[in-house]
């Protein structure tokens, strides 16, 4: 961590102790829980009976203000857990945290002026002069779970932006404005391309017919992709007995977020919604006898999963319960293991980069940790294996990733593929995972070229990831304007006047006879109102037709983002098109 980024961090907590001694002065009956540094500013949680409106944000930043031009100091003492607890003795959060720590532990607490402490590590500012060119301001107030525990109780977040000077903090409330005009949640259901229903439930999404297009054009996209690099489709079913999930150990380590169908006390079979394919994937390897030369044995499908999310964890369509994904397994040699990875890593980034999301991509090596063992099976010795393998294959591709300890899945090591949101909320679009644990597990074999059994090495891989995610990030990374391939509509023909609609119908119908997704719109209203809804819609294409256009067999052209680009023959423009679906050209 650099020193200016440990600098920006002090200074926000520093921060959210003013504000907490400025709530504490403006609400005496507050209590206070916690208030940590955060990306883009500070937040400080706490328990009021009072609702605090958007009216009274003036009110709390003008007490920060007078707290900080004050030129208190900030003052560090170490006491005993049963000082801290005598100081803390009308505070039953600071308590229940303070009544954690060990026995004997020495507790620091940070005074701000002479009569105001908190429950604190530090680092702070020596003294709140230095916060006088710091520029703050409350942006929102929301509910949050102590201790983000749904079964607690609700507590007010008071989040504050926090920078070092006001350059700065209006250069990140002008990327907070682009981010809600792009943010896919609000963006996705004014296109029209998702929806979500209060009584069908969260996390349950529908998408639309737009919507549900795109999805469908990626995953014929990714499914041709895989099977002309040597993958074989397979279909599994959606649920299956607990016998299976028991084999895989998911009923061990994963059983929490399945939705189990039944009742294991009363019921003879009880069955589980799939979480993930590779149970079922591994019984068409298990079809037959296996020989070295059957291997690399590639296995594709487009799964759907079902995860049982935390409700407080749903996002729109980046996290949700049900959800469609590019899965894979990949059963090989532990000579083709190098080479089988990097095939699965070459897919992943065309598939990135034919979509524009590859410059938006960071890599994440996700290991075990090796202090809570209880979440993986396998022993040390098998893990130090997998993770040694996987470290030198993407060192040896040079692969910039970070190390995430804990993140691995309960049966193997992985590389992760983040996307962040509008928001700078960070998730897993792609996953490459090594595997030798489960091919045990499930009397996975091959019989190798010396006559010998073997087990085969196991890669989990998504080459798109989850379609619903994709889509997400497509949206706010395209603010809604998709590339010509993959809009739902690429083309709409608007009329001047309703005697030109004969020669519009024959110019829809030369570019669906091309595959081109076209409309036709020869209401009447005036072109002026035509052009603003298209335009509104993001359509790539609006063609637009009057008597010119009729007598010489053109189309007077207008492209989303440039505008009117002149007139063209109908031939032409059709070539033009397809070759920008063709192409998969990000830009019109």
């Amino acid at each position: 961590m650099s020193d200016e980024i440990k600098n920006v961090e002090m200074y926000r907590h520093s921060m959210a102790h003013v504000l907490a001694k400025a709530l504490t002065e403006l609400y005496p009956e507050v209590k206070l829980t916690i208030g940590p540094a955060i990306d883009y500013g500070f937040y400080y949680d706490i328990d009021l009976e009072h609702s605090i409106s958007s009216e009274e944000y003036e009110a709390i930043e003008k007490k920060m203000s007078e707290i900080i031009c004050s030129n208190l100091d900030f003052s560090k003492v170490e006491v005993s857990k049963e000082k801290a607890l005598e100081m803390f003795a009308n505070n039953p959060y600071k308590t229940e945290l303070i009544n954690e720590l060990p026995e004997g532990e020495v507790i620091s607490i940070y005074y701000l002026g002479d009569d105001w402490y908190d429950l604190c590590r530090g680092p702070h500012v020596e003294n709140t002069k230095y916060l006088r060119s710091f520029a703050f301001e409350i942006n929102k107030i929301n509910g949050a779970y102590w201790r983000g525990n749904e079964k607690n109780k609700m507590l007010q977040r008071v989040y504050c932006y926090g920078f070092m000077d006001k350059k700065e903090l209006k250069e990140y409330k002008r990327q907070q404005e682009e981010a809600i005009k792009r943010d896919h949640n609000k963006l996705g259901r004014e296109l029209e391309l998702f929806t979500t229903v209060d009584y069908i439930g969260q996390g349950l999404p529908i998408l639309l017919p737009k919507g549900a297009r795109i999805v469908q054009l990626l995953q014929r996209f990714v499914e041709d992709e895989e099977q002309k690099r040597g993958w074989l489709l397979t279909k599994t079913p959606f649920m299956a007995k607990s016998d299976l999930y028991k084999i895989s150990g998911h009923w061990d380590h994963y059983k929490d977020g399945m939705f189990v169908l039944g009742d294991e006390e009363k019921d003879k079979e009880v069955f589980a919604l799939r979480p993930m394919t590779c149970p079922f994937q591994y019984q068409a390897y298990l079809n037959r006898a296996r020989s070295y030369k059957d291997l690399p044995l590639r296995y594709n499908e487009t799964s759907t999963l079902f995860r049982n999310e935390a409700s407080g964890e749903m996002h729109g369509l980046i996290r949700v319960r049900q959800f469609t994904i590019s899965e894979g397994h990949l059963m090989c040699t532990p000579e083709q293991l190098e080479a089988e990875f990097k095939g699965c890593l070459e897919l992943a980034i065309y598939m990135l980069k034919t979509l524009g999301l590859f410059e938006d991509a960071s890599y994440r090596f996700s290991q075990w940790d090796e202090n809570n063992r209880e979440k993986y099976i396998g022993t040390k010795e098998q893990w130090d294996e997998a993770q040694g393998t996987m470290k030198r294959i993407l060192d040896d591709l040079e692969v910039p990733y970070e190390i995430g300890i804990g993140e691995a899945a309960f049966y193997g090591p992985k590389l992760d593929i983040q996307i962040k949101n509008v928001w700078g909320k960070e998730d897993t679009l792609i996953t490459i995972q090594i595997d030798q644990l489960l091919a045990e597990k499930f009397g996975m074999e091959y019989v190798d070229s010396d006559g010998k059994k073997k087990r085969p090495y196991i890669i989990h891989r998504t080459s798109i990831g989850c379609y619903e995610r994709t889509l997400a990030y497509l949206i706010e990374k395209y603010a809604g304007a998709f590339p010509t391939w993959l809009a739902p509509t690429q083309v709409k023909v608007l009329t001047i006047s309703e005697v030109h609609s004969d020669y519009a119908k024959s110019v829809a119908e030369q570019l669906q006879l091309r595959g081109v997704r076209v409309e036709l719109d020869d209401r009447n209203e005036t072109i002026s109102k035509k052009i603003k809804e298209a335009t509104n819609e993001k359509i790539p294409y609006v063609l637009i037709v009057g008597d010119k256009e009729c007598a010489e067999g053109t189309v007077s052209v207008r492209v989303r983002g440039k505008g009117d680009t002149g007139a063209m023959p109908v031939d032409e423009f059709v070539d033009r098109i397809v070759d920008d679906v063709v192409t998969k050209r990000l830009n019109i």
